[in-house]
């Protein structure tokens, strides 16, 4: 009996020690060189949001992108599921065709030949007939490291306003935001600027603002104030934008904003048309 338990004690080691070994993990993925394309893609046309106005079929080189399992919808951009997920192709010129309307019933409504360059960029197509927009996106995102609950969410604005159909704006538009000070009595901040001016198909950089979080114990949100400035060619300030049918509402919006978080808030539409210009937000991280 004494010899069975040590047999036992022996297998039991054995099995312990095996438990123990290091045991190697193994992911199946492949390294992105830096020469490598990254590239989402955002449809900004001005037109109404509808079924049959997404894009249910995406072919960058003659291949399969995206179709209606995770189509491209208006004012939206893939890939989609998930933030910071980007497109990977050769760096260089690629023929990219996008296929409008249900997924029975496609349409070809933009095929030209595109420049992916090297690194992570923006694909905006903002018209069928016109190149889509590039802009880079600024690496690494941004990102605070402090011992107590933090402030701070960024923005990143991007103008992409039409005057009318076939007539980007011409405009120099200034976003400028305004936080919460004190949310016992509700009192404003001053107005402060988001970045610098831009210009049709520009976008500011990763701008901080403040979040005063109202539930004290939370990850934190609050409300953000916005509005946009018109910019002179001599840089001055002329005044608010003016919207709506008429053109004459001074444009104004707010948006929650969580700590930590990092948006896109891309302008589009029509400035006294519709669909009316407003901001599109998207979570970048």
């Amino acid at each position: 009996m004494k010899k069975l338990q040590n047999i036992f004690s022996i297998m039991l080691a054995v099995l312990f020690l095996t438990s123990c070994e290091k045991q190697v993990l193994e992911y199946n993925a492949e390294k992105i060189s830096d020469e490598t394309a990254q590239f989402q893609l955002f449809f900004m046309n001005p037109i109404a949001a509808a079924n049959a106005s997404n894009i249910n079929k995406v072919e960058l080189g003659g291949k399969l992108l995206a179709n209606e399992t995770s189509p491209l919808n208006v004012s939206n951009f893939i890939p989609s599921g998930a933030v910071g997920k980007y497109y990977t192709t050769q760096a260089g010129s690629a023929n990219l065709k996008l296929y409008q309307g249900l997924a029975t019933s496609l349409n070809m409504v933009f095929d030209q030949s595109v420049n992916f360059p090297a690194g992570k960029n923006q694909i905006f197509i903002h018209d069928f007939t016109k190149p889509p927009v590039i802009i880079p996106v600024p690496m690494p995102l941004p990102s605070v490291t402090t011992e107590h609950t933090g402030t701070t969410a960024w923005i990143r604005f991007y103008n992409f306003m039409y005057e009318s159909a076939g007539v980007p704006t011409t405009l120099k538009l200034q976003y400028q935001w305004q936080y919460t000070t004190d949310n016992a009595t509700a009192a404003k901040s001053d107005w402060f600027n988001l970045g610098s001016p831009v210009s049709f198909g520009e976008a500011t950089g990763w701008e901080p603002v403040t979040v005063n979080k109202t539930v004290e114990i939370s990850a934190g949100t609050a409300r953000i104030d916005y509005r946009i400035r018109l910019i002179g060619a001599d840089g001055s300030d002329q005044g608010s934008l003016k919207v709506g049918t008429a053109g004459t509402t001074d444009y104004a919006d707010w948006w929650t904003a969580q700590i930590g978080k990092v948006y896109h808030h891309v302008f589009a539409g029509f400035r006294t048309g519709t669909p009316a210009v407003g901001i599109k937000q998207s979570s970048a991280l």
